[in-house]
């Protein structure tokens, strides 16, 4: 590649032209036949969204990705890039990319006229071959498609009649490329129909110049079905255009999630290494972005993105890092009340509805956390029915009558990792309940079990925990109810 610097040495090489959806499919194909993975760090796809583009992609299709918000749209786009060739040659100076074997543009027929086989040729890496575009409200043709460039017509002494008084936009600049417009229904409708050509046949028109111009250009439309009815539509005879549609999804286990959030969180060496989170914890902070996909606090038509769960673990290893900070300590470990400093990640992640208004966005995502504890619970010790028959049967029953003898217990947020673990070794029961239903528990998760014990049975309705200036309380069910009468 270094040795072909001109347009004679390229013919020479056997280098033959391409289209770049005939480049993504070969190159998609020989991928496949391979067996090596085509979007390789995209999960929870696999046998849904990914099957479907690389359909596309075989089919030469331009793609809609339609989803809710945080579902991986821009990032399959921009994984389309490594379906390109590496390097790619154009004529030197050319404004759109132009194939030195299939010159569209006039600058690069030209300059091939004037110098033949010695007309300088660039290569690019594909990395430089991906444009992106997010569609807004001040759009407009001159952006995407160009204009006439009247500082241009000055310097170059030429006449409004001259396409070479042409600016580009952006779309052939892409010229074989990869070009994503994200949020597509955004674009003002006059504006989609500027589109009309550009995918069809390929035609432009700038200020009255018909340009026959075939460019070359691999679309990516992203969009949420949410904008078809809050801020505008695709025009149907641009959807007509796209070849496929394919619908993407949240991931749809805590398995899936949690490989997600550990990919994207963004920690350093010192957070990694000096806390550690046990396996239930994650798997809880996971949990709440499927609750609040459920919530009837949330409007779930405008989505629950995947970010919540990633700047929430984000959050939830600084609530503890702080923690340590203040108390000296060079390690620590993940505590169920760390799990109160990740509600600001929580609350500018949910769109609410009346109800939620009503409640407060920070009420809601103490209710999320809550629902977390209460639908993994059953996971891990047996179920609480509402209505026991026995309750002195219920392999909880010593926890409750040691809460009921005991004046209340205190977990306190600065506590110390030895002060909070004689905390809850003073609650002996709970050991004998870990022992009996958690044997092979890691020690060092076993006093976040301990703490999920005492929430989950706050969220059946066992006992009581009240916010506490310095912590929080735990208090046998009955006996809070009489002292708040008092």
């Amino acid at each position: 590649m270094n040795n072909i610097q001109t347009l004679a040495q390229l013919k020479a090489s056997g280098y033959k032209s391409r289209s770049i959806k005939d480049e993504l499919r070969e190159n998609l194909r020989e991928k496949i036949k391979s067996g090596k993975p085509v979007f390789e760090g995209v999960h929870g796809f696999e046998n849904t969204v990914i099957p479907e583009l690389e359909r596309a992609i075989l089919s030469r299709h331009n793609i809609n990705l339609l989803g809710l918000r945080g579902q991986a749209k821009t990032r399959l786009a921009r994984k389309m890039i490594e379906l390109l060739d590496e390097y790619m040659p154009i004529v030197e100076g050319s404004e759109i990319n132009d194939d030195p074997l299939n010159p569209i543009s006039r600058y690069a027929k030209d300059l091939i006229l004037e110098k033949g086989d010695a007309t300088p040729i660039k290569w690019i890496h594909r990395s430089e071959r991906f444009s992106e575009k997010l569609a807004t409200p001040d759009v407009t043709v001159a952006d995407l498609i160009g204009d006439v460039d009247p500082i241009k017509a000055a310097n170059l002494k030429l006449s409004y009649a001259d396409d070479r008084v042409i600016h580009f936009g952006m779309i052939p600049r892409a010229n074989r490329c990869i070009f994503v417009i994200n949020e597509l229904p955004d674009l003002q409708a006059r504006i989609q129909v500027a589109l009309f050509n550009i995918l069809q046949e390929g035609d432009i028109q700038i200020r009255g110049f018909k340009l026959r111009m075939p460019l070359d250009i691999q679309f990516v439309f992203t969009a949420n079905p949410e904008d078809y009815t809050n801020r505008g539509s695709i025009v149907t005879p641009l959807k007509d255009r796209i070849g496929s549609q394919i619908l993407t999804h949240y991931p749809e286990s805590v398995a899936v999630a949690r490989t997600i959030t550990h990919q994207e969180a963004k920690l350093d060496i010192a957070q990694s290494e000096s806390i550690h989170v046990p396996g239930i914890a994650k798997d809880l902070l996971e949990q709440i972005s499927f609750e609040a996909r459920e919530s009837e606090y949330i409007d779930n038509k405008s989505g629950v993105s995947a970010r919540l769960s990633i700047t929430a673990y984000e959050n939830l290893l600084s609530t503890a890092e702080r923690r340590a900070l203040q108390s000296g300590a060079e390690k620590t470990t993940v505590r169920l009340s760390d799990f109160m400093g990740i509600i600001p990640a929580i609350t500018g992640k949910v769109e609410l509805v009346y109800e939620g208004e009503q409640e407060g966005a920070a009420v809601v995502a103490q209710h999320l956390i809550g629902d977390a504890i209460h639908t993994f619970f059953p996971v891990y010790f047996p179920k609480i029915e509402k209505l026991e028959r026995d309750a002195e049967a219920s392999p909880f029953a010593p926890i409750l009558e040691w809460f009921f003898t005991e004046n209340g217990f205190e977990l306190l947020d600065d506590a110390t990792d030895e002060e909070y673990r004689k905390q809850l070794d003073d609650v002996k029961p709970l050991e004998d309940l870990i022992q009996k239903y958690q044997p092979e528990i890691p020690s060092e998760d076993k006093y976040f079990l301990k703490e999920f014990v005492l929430w989950g049975l706050v969220e059946y309705d066992k006992l009581s925990k009240d916010r506490v200036e310095v912590g929080y309380q735990f208090k046998d069910l009955y006996g809070s109810y009489i002292s708040k009468l008092k």
